[in-house]
């Protein structure tokens, strides 16, 4: 059973992770200070901005033991706008050097991190350069957050080029929707504007799940970064209508569907097998 580390295991997406990961058959570790451990995980408190601690956490604490394949690095504050922008960015590169230095200096060779949508130039007050957006174009952090998750990918890349057995996977994940969430939706329907700062786009967390798997399984060296969002939008307006009157300037590199994503996840798609199984359009279950 191969066995692997979970950063921010008791967040909102962490969860759904290790509920993934364990079905898959991985032996999951939660490496969190909050530590809730769910069924079929083991849990261990760690305070993620102290390197000893986190070497300690990754090369063995006592039962629960060392010897990881992999580690999967989500504990972050998630967000810009929920803590000072120093704070936000000395807690989410600190965390992340850490995580990263330590799981090499254990023997690991696989790591998956959630990267952000906001490397792509979120909110999008300036408009992206095209549509739907990729991974093609250089990095436009707007924020505190968003600069740290972009040194992060650069600190990938740094890394793997010293170690070339190493290989990174960076998701850039959309903004990740439990079930419960879909309810807020038809609340925004009334005004474009209300979710133009991410070209109306989200990830359902079982989806989001689904990613970081298959990015355990990717099999290539080296660094690589994949947006991660659902196939569709959260807007029940079409594309054409949504564009025209937001972004009427933009180029439309491709044709896209009615209601298609507009943070392309064909990269994703083609290289990690990425296939996004759940909308917020899904008929509610019955009883």
């Amino acid at each position: 059973m191969p066995k692997v580390a979970v950063t921010g295991s008791s967040g909102k997406l962490g969860r759904h992770v290790v509920r993934e990961l364990v079905r898959a058959g991985w032996d999951v570790v939660g490496l969190d200070a909050r530590a809730r451990p769910q069924e079929g995980e083991r849990a261990v408190v760690v305070d993620l901005s102290d390197f000893g601690q986190t070497f300690g956490a990754l090369s063995g604490v006592d039962e629960v033991g060392g010897g990881f394949d992999a580690v999967v690095h989500l504990a972050a504050i998630p967000a810009p706008g929920l803590r000072p922008d120093a704070v936000t960015f000395h807690s989410n590169m600190a965390a992340g050097y850490n995580v990263y230095s330590a799981a090499v200096r254990a023997g690991v060779r696989t790591i998956v991190w959630a990267s952000s949508e906001t490397v792509l130039g979120l909110p999008f007050d300036e408009a992206p350069p095209y549509v739907p957006v990729d991974e093609e174009y250089a990095p436009r952090p707007n924020s505190s957050y968003s600069l740290c998750k972009t040194l992060e990918e650069e600190m990938a890349r740094q890394l793997c080029r010293w170690e070339p057995e190493l290989t990174m996977v960076g998701l850039r994940f959309s903004n990740v929707m439990d079930p419960e969430d879909y309810a807020k939706f038809p609340a925004m329907q009334h005004d474009p504007m209300l979710r133009k700062w991410n070209l109306w786009g989200y990830i359902d967390g079982r989806d989001g799940a689904q990613a970081v798997r298959r990015a355990l399984e990717y099999q290539a060296k080296g660094a690589e970064v994949f947006i991660i969002a659902s196939p569709d939008t959260v807007m029940e307006r079409p594309n054409a209508e949504l564009l025209a009157a937001c972004f009427p300037d933009v180029p439309l590199r491709k044709p896209v569907g009615e209601h298609e994503t507009l943070l392309s996840i064909d990269k994703a798609r083609a290289l990690l097998g990425y296939a996004p199984q759940y909308s917020w359009r899904d008929p509610a279950p019955t009883v």
